[in-house]
C-alpha cells in the first residue's frame, strides 16, 4: 500500500504547497515512484503549481472536472437525490510522467472547497475512502493542507500514516506547534485506532541568517524536544528557483538557470524524509 504523507502546519506562509510538489516531482524523477498529489487547501496553490494557471482552466474549470471539493460532497442528499461520484479516476488529473516509469497525478482543488466547510457534518472520513479505492495505483500520497485547524484537517489525518511539518526559522516560527500538537491529541484521543506519526519538522526556506534564525531554530527544537518530535537533520534552504519553478510550472532541478548547490540540497532532504518514513 501507498506511503500517505500530510504536509500541515497550522501556520501559513511555510512553503507546505512549494515542498509537496517538489517532493512529488522528485521522487517520481529519481526514484521512479508513482505519486500522487491531494490538494486540499481551498487556496488551490499547489494545483496551480502543478498545472500551471492555463492548463489550470483549461483543464479543470472549463471541462467540469470533479476536484477534491467533489469527494467531500459526494453521498450527500439533497431534494433530487444523492450526489455521487461515480469513478474515483475522474477526480485525478495526470500531470507528468518522467522518463524511466515513475509519475505524478493530482487532485485538484479549488475555491469552493471552502464551502465544504459551511456544512461539515459527517465530511471528514469521504477522503480516505476515496484514497482507499486508489492508492493501489501508488507508492506515494502527498497531501497539502490548509494552516487552519478543520474538518480537513481532520480528513488529513484519516487518510494518512505520517505528518510533515514544514517550519520557517523565523520570528513566531514555533507559534502553530502547540496548535498541532493539540490537535493531533484530539484526533488520537477519537480515534484511538488510527496510526499517524509525526515523520518530522524540517526547516524550510531556511538562508543561515544569523542570529534572528539561529534563535527561531532554537525554539523549535525546544518545543520538538517537549514531545520527542523528530526535526530532519538536511534543511531545505532559500532559493529564488523556487518561485520561479512555480512560475514555470517546473520542480528546483529542472528550473532554468536553478544551482546545482540547491538541488543536490532538495535531494539530501527527500532521502532523509525517504528513510524515515521507510519508503
Amino acid at each position: 500500500m501507498a506511503k500517505k504523507v500530510s504536509l500541515i502546519n497550522m501556520k501559513g506562509g511555510v512553503g507546505k504547497s512549494t515542498l509537496t510538489v517538489n517532493l512529488a516531482w522528485t521522487f517520481a524523477s529519481f526514484l521512479r515512484l508513482r505519486v500522487l498529489v491531494v490538494d486540499l487547501d481551498p487556496q488551490f496553490n499547489a494545483s496551480q503549481y502543478l498545472l500551471g494557471v492555463n492548463r489550470y482552466a483549461k483543464e479543470i474549470l472549463d471541462a467540469k472536472k470533479p476536484t477534491i471539493w467533489h469527494i467531500f460532497e459526494q453521498n450527500i442528499r439533497t431534494p433530487t437525490g444523492k450526489t455521487e461520484l461515480s469513478n474515483p479516476q475522474d477526480a485525478i488529473v495526470t500531470v507528468a510522467q518522467p522518463y524511466g516509469g515513475g509519475s505524478v497525478d493530482l487532485v485538484p482543488s479549488r475555491l469552493e472547497l471552502a464551502l465544504s466547510l459551511r456544512n461539515s457534518g459527517q465530511k471528514e472520513k469521504q477522503l480516505s475512502g476515496f484514497i482507499a479505492q486508489v492508492e493501489g495505483k501508488y507508492d506515494l500520497i502527498l497531501i497539502d493542507c490548509a494552516p487552519t485547524e478543520s474538518v480537513l484537517t481532520t480528513a488529513a489525518y484519516l487518510s494518512s500514516n505520517y505528518l510533515l511539518v514544514p517550519v520557517k526559522p523565523e520570528y513566531l516560527s514555533s507559534i502553530g506547534l502547540p496548535l498541532l500538537a493539540n490537535s493531533m491529541e484530539e484526533f488520537q484521543a477519537n480515534y484511538p485506532n488510527h496510526d499517524l506519526e509525526l515523520a518530522g519538522i524540517v526547516f524550510n526556506h531556511a538562508s543561515d541568517y544569523v542570529p534572528e534564525e539561529k534563535r527561531s531554530k532554537q525554539e523549535v527544537r525546544q518545543v520538538a524536544a517537549q514531545r520527542s518530535w523528530h526535526v530532519f537533520d538536511a534543511e531545505v534552504s532559500f532559493s529564488r528557483s523556487y518561485p520561479k519553478g512555480a512560475r514555470e510550472g517546473k520542480p528546483i532541478y529542472a528550473t532554468s538557470h536553478s544551482r546545482s548547490k540547491k538541488v543536490i540540497n532538495f535531494l539530501t532532504f527527500a532521502k532523509e524524509l525517504r528513510g524515515r518514513i521507510g519508503l
